[in-house]
């Protein structure tokens, strides 16, 4: 996504005075200027891709302002041109205008006048190239779910390939919404272990009083109301990955047992005298820092330095805001496809919001945001509404719910029913208006 201050003007007048005049006015304006003396120097310098705007005269000897302004539209129709007239042409130039010329501007001019209609231009320039590679972006998904091509995110995905073959420990350091559980499933979808079950336990919601239970599994008649035998999460993932999300909100009471489990690969459920052999890849998140809550006394260190075999950080959206542009093209992409919208049509409020926003929910707070702009749910910032009811943005919106608890939860109606808070009567309704079926969603990863 560019900024003015990546763009250029070209300006073209063969009186070297007002040339020079008019150059140092968008100077002064802290606008980047290239002045030519004539049409046929800037036309050859001007490609499909050029970023910028064209302002020139109308009259100059060889290749006339009109004549320049049908050369640049046969190049690319959407290169803003803002003609500059004498009183006598001003017909001339507003014929232009009908044929797709930006502005133009009778002499004499004001100073403020020429640069608002500059900076006009550049803006209006910004927003075609911003849509175009959205819709290149909708025409060319992402090759990795890992997205940017910042020097840190060209890193981490080096980084994940070399480290998803190897048989070993990982822990993923990055703050909430960066995408840690995706790098998670990243790793074992290119690991040995892919064809076998990625487990994925959020530890900071395990309560307390039945964390062991749900982690480590009991014997039978080991607690109440537990007559049968229960295999817990760890035992459940050998074989394949043990995913612990948000490891730093593990509680204290835990983390031995947890130790043990790591260190000699295998469970001793609650109440049992045998413990149960173990093969898995245990892979851990946090969104804290480690050390320092180990130092604390808020995480055990032995537990911290037992997870620190293999570490990756990924960096916040604030520290690769040159990703912010492709990222956001790839989630409004994947709206588009989900909700079934018309084509997205970016606005100058949503690309200051891209551009100014600190973004301290990170990757998710902007894929939401992509949401929200493709389903007009921005207070007016987002594309005309004009044509779409309140009834069928609320459809499209809750669509996009369904199918994402579908699509967290493989498919499974009774967990999707519980993250929703909704009766599983209203979620079958509704499911059926969307035209969704569980079962799609049962064979994905």
């Amino acid at each position: 996504m560019i900024s003015e201050a990546d763009q250029i003007v070209f300006f073209v007048d063969d009186d070297a005075q007002l040339r020079d005049a008019n150059v140092q006015t968008l100077d002064l304006a802290g606008l980047p200027v290239r002045a030519f003396a004539d049409a046929a120097s800037l036309l050859a310098m001007i490609g499909p891709n050029f970023d910028g705007v064209v302002v020139s005269d109308i009259r100059m000897p060889g290749m006339d302002g009109l004549q320049l302004f049908a050369r640049l539209r046969a190049l690319d129709v959407d290169i803003p041109v803002i003609l500059i007239t004498g009183h006598a042409d001003v017909p001339m130039a507003v014929s232009a205008l009908r044929d797709g010329a930006f502005d133009f501007l009778p002499k004499p001019f004001a100073a403020d006048h020429f640069v608002a209609a500059v900076r006009r231009a550049l803006a209006h320039r910004r927003l075609i190239l911003d849509n175009r590679a959205l819709r290149a972006a909708a025409a060319s998904p992402p090759d990795s779910p890992l997205i940017g091509d910042s020097p840190a995110m060209v890193r981490l995905r080096e980084s994940v390939a070399q480290v998803a073959r190897a048989e070993v420990d990982v822990l993923i350091e990055g703050e909430t919404g960066t995408g840690k559980e995706l790098v998670a499933a990243m790793l074992h979808r290119a690991s040995p272990r892919a064809a076998r079950a990625f487990v994925a336990v959020n530890c900071a919601a395990l309560p307390d009083a039945h964390a062991e239970i749900e982690l480590f599994g009991h014997a039978a008649d080991a607690v109440p109301h537990g007559r049968f035998e229960r295999s817990g999460r760890i035992e459940a993932s050998s074989r394949g990955t043990l995913f612990l999300d948000d490891i730093d909100g593990m509680p204290l009471a835990v983390q031995p047992r947890l130790l043990r489990v790591l260190e000699e690969r295998e469970v001793l459920p609650v109440g049992a005298d045998r413990p149960v052999p173990l093969d898995l890849r245990v892979i851990a998140s946090a969104k804290r820092d480690l050390l320092a809550l180990a130092q604390q006394g808020a995480f055990r260190s032995d537990l911290y330095f037992r997870l620190n075999v293999v570490r990756l950080s990924i960096p916040p959206l604030r520290e690769r805001r040159s990703d912010i542009a492709q990222l956001f093209a790839a989630f409004v992409a994947e709206a588009v496809a989900q909700t079934g919208q018309g084509e997205f049509r970016m606005t100058d409020a949503i690309r200051r919001h891209l551009l100014d926003h600190e973004w301290p929910g990170n990757v998710r707070e902007l894929r939401n945001f992509a949401f929200s702009a493709v389903l007009n749910l921005l207070d007016g910032s987002g594309p005309s509404t004009a044509r779409q009811t309140l009834p069928d943005r609320v459809a499209a919106y809750e669509a996009m719910l369904l199918r994402e608890a579908l699509e967290a939860t493989r498919g499974n109606v009774a967990r999707a029913v519980d993250l929703l808070g909704i009766p599983r009567k209203t979620f079958y309704d509704k499911m059926a208006r969307a035209g969704l079926t569980a079962g799609v969603f049962r064979g994905r990863r």
